[in-house]
Formats: C-alpha cells, sequence, structure tokens
C-alpha cells in the first residue's frame, strides 16, 4: 500500500480584496485538489484556510507517489505504417518515439480497424515532483479579473506576494512559484508578531498560527468569533446588532486577530433616516449598527477591530472620529434636500441618459406611466396616485443623498415625498418599484407599487431586446434575468391575473419609435426564467416542461397549472394516464386528424371504444366546468377516473384497423382524449 500524509501550502501576500477573500481561497483548494485528481492521486479531506495575508490549503491522506501504469499509446494505421511489405517513415518514427525498436511494436485490432500499438510500463511519479505544478496551475488560474506587478518582477498575482510554505509531511517541498521559494515557514499578525514562524507538519499549522502568531487563519472560525462578539457587546448595552451575512463575510475578511470594540455617536445625527446612517455604518465603515428593545436605531455600533489593543479606549475614540465627518456629510444630503420638492428634479431627468437608443430617464418615465396606467385599471390601483407616483419614481436619483449612496434609491424617495405629504400609496410605490431586489426578497404590497414595479421592469426588458442587447450565456449586464424574475414573482405571489404576453405588447407599442420588439422571444425568455424559480420549490422538471408545453399566457395561471399537475402527479391514476397520454401523442403526431373531424357512435365495433367515449362525454361538462374557473386540481381528478376506460381500450383495441372511416373515427376518439387531457398541460410529458 502507498504510504500517504498531509500536504499544505500556504501562500502569504499583502492584504487581499476582502470581498474575494473566499472565492479565491476555495478556488486555490479546488484546483489543487482537480490537479491531484487529474494525476490520479485519491486524496482524503481538503480544508481550505482564508485569511487578509494568506490563502492555504491543506489535504490529508496524499498519496507519495503515482501508482506505476501500464500505457498503451496507439500509432498509425497498419495500412500508413507499410507500403508494399517495408516500413513507412510514419511506423520508423512512432517506434523511435516511443523508445522501442520496431520489431517490438504490437499491432491492435478494434472494429474501426488495426493500428500499431506498445505498451509502455510507466513508473509513477513522486507527489514532491507533482506538487509545485500543480500549485502553480492552480494559482495561475484563480478567478482574478486583473492581476498587478510590483517593484521590477514580471510576476503577477492579484496582490504582491512574501512567502511560500509547502510541506509534504514534516518535508519541504522544493519549489519556486511566483518568484518565491518554498519554505517551511509562515508569518504571523502584521501588528502582534510579524516574525517568520516555523510549522512543524501541517496538521499544526492553525494552532501554530493561532499561538504564536496571533492569526485565526480558519475562516468559518473567525466568522463564529466575530458574530458572537458582536452579540455579546450589543448585550452589553442591552441592544440588538444587524449582523447581515454579506457583511459579517467583509469583517471576517478584513481582520485576522478579531476583537470587538463598541463604539458611540451623538444623538443630533438620529434627525437623519435610519436607512441612510445604516448605511454610511454598514458600506462605508464597516460597523454593525445597534438597535434597542423597540426596534429603533441606537447612536452606537459595534466595530472589529484587528488588534488586541493595550489601550481599547484609543481605538474606540478612533473609530468614533472617523464615522463623524460620514455623519456630518449625511445630514448636510439631507437637509440640503429637503429644501427641493421630489417634482423639481423631473426636468433635470431629460438631460440623464437611460440607455443611448432608449432615451433619456424622463422618456422611459413616460412610457412606464402608460404601462403602469394600463395594469393600475386591471389590478384596481388608483390611476391617480398611480401617474403620480411614476412621475417621482426617478427624482430621488437626483438627490444628493441618493447620489451619495445609490443603493438608498427608493428609500429616499419614499422619506422625500412623506415629507412633501404625498398619499402613502404614492411614497410607498417609489420604494416598492424595486422589489424584490433579489431572490428572498418580498414583493410589492400595495396596488400601485405592483403597478409600477412590473410596468418598470417591463419596459427595460423590452427596451434591451429590442436593441439586441439580451443576455447571452452567463453574461446579463442589465440584470434582465432578475428584472424577469421580479415580474413573475409579482405577478404569481401577488395573485395578479395578468396576461404577460398582453403587457409585453403594451410594453412594445411604448418603444414603437425607439426599436422594434420581438414580444414573443421576450416572452419565452421571461417564462424560461419561471424554470429556477419552481425548481427551488422542488417542482420537477417534467412537470414544468408539462405546463410549459401548452404556454399559459398568465404566470398566475400558469403556477396554479403546476400545483394542479404536482397534485395530479400524486394520484395512483397518474402514471398510467401519462403514459397513455404520451402514446396517444405519438399515434396522433403520426396520423394527424383531420380539423371538424367527429366521432361516429355507429361506427364502434367494441365495448371498450363505447365505454371510453362514454366516460368522456359524461366527464367534459364537468371538467369544463372546472377549466372556466381555472380550478384545474379537481379538474385532473376528474379526468383521472378516465384510467381504467383508457387502459382497456388500449388493451383490447386496434387504433389502426384496416377499415379506413373505423381508424379513423378511432383516431377521432383518441384526438378528443389528447384534446380534453391537454388543456391543462400535456400529461405525456411527465413521463420521462
Amino acid at each position: 500500500m502507498t504510504n500517504t500524509n498531509s500536504f499544505l501550502v500556504e501562500l502569504g501576500t499583502e492584504e487581499l480584496p476582502p470581498k474575494a477573500l473566499l472565492k479565491l481561497a476555495n478556488a486555490f483548494g479546488d484546483g489543487i485538489i482537480n490537479g491531484l485528481k487529474d494525476a490520479n492521486l485519491i486524496t482524503g479531506e481538503c480544508k481550505v484556510f482564508a485569511a487578509p495575508r494568506r490563502l492555504a490549503v491543506l489535504i490529508e491522506g496524499v498519496p507519495a507517489k503515482q501508482a506505476d501504469q501500464n500505457i498503451q499509446r496507439r500509432g498509425p494505421a497498419l495500412a500508413a505504417a507499410y507500403k508494399d511489405g517495408e516500413p513507412t517513415q510514419a511506423a520508423l518514427g512512432f517506434a523511435k518515439s516511443c523508445g522501442v525498436d520496431l520489431k517490438e511494436v504490437e499491432e491492435v485490432s478494434t472494429d474501426k480497424g488495426t493500428w500499431l500499438a506498445v505498451n509502455i510500463d510507466q513508473k509513477g511519479q513522486s507527489v514532491k515532483e507533482l506538487l509545485p505544478d500543480i500549485v502553480a496551475k492552480s494559482l495561475a488560474t484563480l478567478p482574478v479579473p486583473k492581476r498587478m506587478r510590483w517593484g521590477s518582477s514580471d510576476v503577477e498575482f492579484v496582490r504582491p506576494v512574501h512567502w511560500l510554505l509547502m510541506l509534504y509531511g514534516n518535508d519541504v517541498i522544493d519549489a519556486n512559484i511566483l518568484g518565491l521559494q518554498s519554505a517551511n515557514n509562515t508569518r504571523g499578525h502584521r501588528f502582534h508578531n510579524n516574525t517568520d514562524i516555523k510549522v512543524a507538519s501541517p496538521e499544526h499549522y492553525a494552532q501554530t498560527l493561532k499561538e504564536q502568531g496571533k492569526v485565526i487563519a480558519d475562516f468559518d472560525e473567525r466568522r463564529s468569533l466575530i458574530a458572537k462578539g458582536v452579540t455579546e457587546a450589543a448585550s452589553s448595552v442591552a441592544a440588538t446588532a444587524l449582523v447581515e451575512d454579506a457583511l459579517l463575510d467583509e469583517v471576517t475578511a478584513l481582520v485576522e486577530w478579531p476583537v470587538p470594540v463598541l463604539g458611540n455617536f451623538e444623538e443630533e445625527f438620529l434627525q437623519i433616516p435610519e436607512e441612510a446612517l445604516i448605511t454610511t455604518m454598514k458600506d462605508n465603515q464597516k460597523y454593525f449598527p445597534l438597535f434597542d428593545s423597540s426596534g429603533k436605531l441606537m447612536p452606537m455600533f459595534i466595530t472589529i477591530s484587528n488588534i488586541e489593543s493595550t489601550d481599547p479606549e484609543q481605538v474606540k475614540k478612533g473609530n468614533e472620529v472617523v464615522i463623524r465627518p460620514r455623519l456630518a456629510d449625511a445630514m448636510f444630503f439631507w437637509e440640503q434636500d429637503k429644501k427641493k420638492p421630489l417634482e423639481s428634479h423631473q426636468e433635470a431627468l431629460k438631460k440623464v441618459v437611460f440607455q443611448n437608443k432608449l432615451g433619456t430617464v424622463f422618456e422611459k418615465t413616460e412610457r412606464v406611466e402608460k404601462l403602469a396606467l394600463n395594469i393600475a385599471s386591471q389590478i384596481g390601483a388608483d390611476a391617480n396616485h398611480t401617474s403620480s407616483a411614476v412621475k417621482l419614481s426617478k427624482c430621488d436619483l437626483l438627490t444628493e443623498m441618493v447620489s451619495e449612496f445609490a443603493s438608498l434609491q427608493g428609500i429616499m424617495g419614499e422619506r422625500y415625498a412623506k415629507l412633501e405629504g404625498q398619499p402613502d400609496e404614492v411614497s410607498k410605490a417609489l420604494s416598492e418599484q424595486y422589489l424584490p431586489r433579489f431572490a428572498a426578497d418580498e414583493i410589492a404590497a400595495t396596488p400601485v407599487g405592483r403597478s409600477l414595479a412590473i410596468a418598470d421592469r417591463l419596459d427595460t426588458i423590452a427596451g434591451i431586446f429590442a436593441i439586441g442587447q439580451k443576455p447571452t450565456g452567463v453574461k446579463d449586464p442589465f440584470a434582465l434575468r432578475r428584472l424577469s424574475l421580479g415580474v413573475l414573482r409579482t405577478l404569481i405571489e401577488g395573485e395578479l391575473e395578468l396576461d404577460l404576453q398582453d403587457l409585453l405588447q403594451h410594453a412594445a407599442a411604448g418603444l414603437s419609435d425607439k426599436a422594434t420588439v420581438d414580444v414573443d422571444e421576450v416572452f419565452e425568455f421571461m417564462l424560461e426564467r419561471l424554470r429556477a424559480y419552481y425548481s427551488s420549490k422542488d417542482i420537477s422538471p417534467q412537470i414544468f416542461d408539462a405546463v410549459a408545453s401548452v404556454r399559459p399566457t398568465s404566470p398566475l395561471d400558469f403556477d396554479r397549472r403546476i400545483n394542479a399537475v404536482k397534485a395530479f402527479t400524486q394520484l395512483p391514476e397518474a402514471e398510467s394516464l401519462a403514459a397513455a397520454n404520451k402514446r396517444i401523442s405519438n399515434i396522433l403526431k403520426k396520423n394527424p386528424v383531420a380539423e371538424k373531424a367527429s366521432v361516429d357512435q355507429s361506427l364502434f365495433e367494441s365495448e371498450p371504444e363505447k365505454a371510453l367515449y362514454g366516460a368522456l362525454t359524461e366527464l367534459k361538462p364537468e371538467v369544463e366546468k372546472y377549466f372556466s374557473k381555472g380550478d384545474y386540481t379537481p379538474a385532473l381528478q376528474a379526468l383521472s377516473k378516465l384510467r381504467t376506460p383508457v387502459d382497456k381500450f388500449f388493451d383490447e383495441v386496434m387504433v389502426m384497423a384496416d377499415d379506413e372511416a373505423i381508424k379513423n373515427n378511432r383516431l377521432a376518439l383518441l384526438e378528443e382524449l389528447r384534446v380534453m387531457n391537454s388543456h391543462v398541460a400535456h400529461l405525456g410529458a411527465l413521463q420521462s
């Protein structure tokens, strides 16, 4: 059995980009694991370490060498290897490249012909020989958008590199990567112990760094410590901290030795809308805001220091000094914006370009207003409030506050509108137009907000498609996939019975002076977004395809059909009926029925034909009543009664009878059955 050992590599750097740290570390680990797999080396568990000044990977159970292999190299075809009984240059060259005499070359026959071949015993390489190249390739393929150079070196990486640790067991692996010679030394905390620290073995890496270097290399461990520290610090002042995953991840990527610090700011800043204060603390300072028991923002924050100071009070004061100018700026923006009504910014929107080919933001709001009013009339939203909301919808983009904090668009619009005394539905719609902002976000709650949210997105989606900049592959610069899902979720979760294709026709009409919209193409693109939406709800691809094949144009109707088909698949009759429907579709595809063909009962020759027709006739009024009301679940449950007559029909009746009239009559019967069964979904698609 081949000996195994743990392998450790650590690359020491200048501070790495915090938002990219985890991605870089995981890619580094994946690259090394894949390199070992490619070398036919099966390993144990892989642990990735990520800290501001280091990327490290520890892999257990790495074999000391590759297994020996017998490899067959195939050469030229026999016909090309010999001519008139003499070896050609191709045959001689092949033997030479394999390091053997031509007499040692074998002939191998396959179903595609006979070839020259050589069996070569290949000795497995030592892992110590393989790892330098594997590590170098992994680093070279890290997802770094732009690499940098430093000093006079030609070496490129995301940040300057300073040390390289590579250990296999207790042995240093000899390597020179990114201009660094490998060793068994790491380096401690930049301020607490910025010196070389010897690592005895891979297993001692994390503990050695923690005890001697004041560095917690494990990202998850640091993250947990920070979350716990923030919670405890908040509890000490009877507060609750806002600890969001994105901020927690970023702060974890900024420190190697986390120490929570509680700070304060002047109460007068609480006059500023709390959204602006929270954004300033989170985005600019990476602070955790604090709230009292009633959910009100407190004039306090928690920051995570990267040092264990001998004078914590100075660290606290330093952070308080830093945040004060930020809050003062926010106060200035707030006071300045209050001097101008939102409506005063409308004229300036005529100079703000939405997209070169689609005109200005002002022109966009004019298009959106028409579409939003159309939607409002269908869902019971107040027309005047809808019109006002659309006119004001983009005005906050020109306020001082949103110019500084783009993430507050809509939120500040609502704030300013309330100050001006706008109706609640109008002011609320200004923030709701951006809902949902992400996959798990809530949808707009008010009718006016929903009208605006849907209309604004549809205008953008249709417009970008019209100018030929639709998403391709993973590229989606205008986030049309996210915008589409936002529309679909609003229609479905808001239970809005709206025809998406009709709405897109109206959006296209609004853009007619700018570009031509292929409504069918946009509709199909949007509908396809539902595939991932339903996948997250454990709806199988077969159920989705069964419904999509009948092309419902209302997303809410689509959703009802999805739920009905899901319930149908739980019935004991489902599998048999789905198989029968697939069979019927295949028969009718090859033998299409005339458009006005009807069933003639006088041509029935057997009891199963009569029984199936009788069951269809009896069920038709019941299921059509359900269909007309969109009650698809009871409709499919009713159709499940057809299982027995359908099974009996296919067991005992030959559809393709010799008599043309009888055959056509049976096909007409199957067509009636297909039409009834395909009203909700193509049930045959449930058969994989």
